[in-house]
């Protein structure tokens, strides 16, 4: 790695790490000095205490609220390609599906999350699909303008070489469509775990099968504000994972021909 690509780097990572130390000690400090109470605003050691004593419980509900997550991100980038691969083939299928596309994403989970849990028989796949529709929208809506986004004299070109729709699609579009499709995966896999952990909220499901969603609602009635905090804590640590996991296979595909990645590196 270059000096100056890894001094900047280090940047990256050191001054966010410098702003939330500040932010940490701040919260520590007032906590201490204006005397909070753990039920109402735990400081910061209050909720480390109580992640250590409720480790397993809580590595447990992170696997599955994890699980969930994972299935339901990867479910619709399958789906949500495919529809988007639809949709450009066929501009009659667009005009008379995308529209139900539409719909799903403005319809709140929370008011259709209860009628899936409902017909679905089992927790998990209901779940799953809950999950799956908060994240299918933007994977459907940067795949087809990523499809379209070609450049229009090498469209041209592939026309006069009289190539097919499917070559057209492997050789130009797709290439073409790679930065919007994965600036849509970036946003999906946020989408995924919120739409997880939503649908977490509305089954109520506990067990040996809850989720963190779960730990956060059962803290909530204990008034165990601690664990509550650790479970949160949990989750915008799982939510900034699966940022960073898409953003460097973003720049792992793109780094070396596309001006958008290649830009971060000069």
């Amino acid at each position: 790695m270059p000096p100056l690509l890894a001094s900047e780097w280090f940047q990256r990572i050191a001054t966010p790490a410098v702003v939330g130390l500040l932010l940490v000690s701040g919260w520590q400090a007032a906590c201490r000095f204006f005397e909070i109470p753990q039920y109402l605003f735990p400081a910061p050691t209050d909720v480390a205490k109580s992640f250590l004593d409720n480790m397993p419980m809580l590595l447990g509900s992170l696997y599955i609220t994890a699980m969930v997550t994972l299935k339901a991100f990867c479910l619709a980038v399958l789906i949500g390609t495919l529809t988007a691969f639809l949709f450009v083939q066929s501009r009659l299928v667009e005009i008379g599906l995308f529209p139900y596309v539409v719909l799903l994403q403005v319809t709140p989970i929370v008011a259709i999350a209860p009628l899936i849990i409902i017909l679905v028989k089992s927790t998990d796949l209901s779940l799953i699909i809950c999950a799956t529709v908060v994240a299918l929208f933007p994977i459907i809506s940067n795949t087809i303008t990523g499809l379209r986004s070609v450049d229009t004299g090498l469209l041209s070109y592939f026309r006069m070489k009289k190539a097919g729709r499917l070559k057209t699609l492997v050789r130009l579009r797709i290439p073409s469509a790679l930065p919007f499709f994965l600036a849509g995966v970036r946003i999906a896999s946020g989408l995924a775990l919120i739409g997880a952990v939503v649908a977490e909220f509305v089954a109520g499901t506990g067990g040996r099968n809850s989720g963190l969603a779960y730990q956060i609602l059962q803290s909530g009635f204990q008034l165990d504000i601690p664990l509550m905090f650790a479970a949160l804590a949990l989750i915008a640590i799982l939510g900034i994972v699966m940022f960073v996991t898409m953003t460097a296979l973003t720049q792992v595909l793109l780094g070396h021909w596309h001006e958008s990645a290649m830009k971060e590196q000069a």
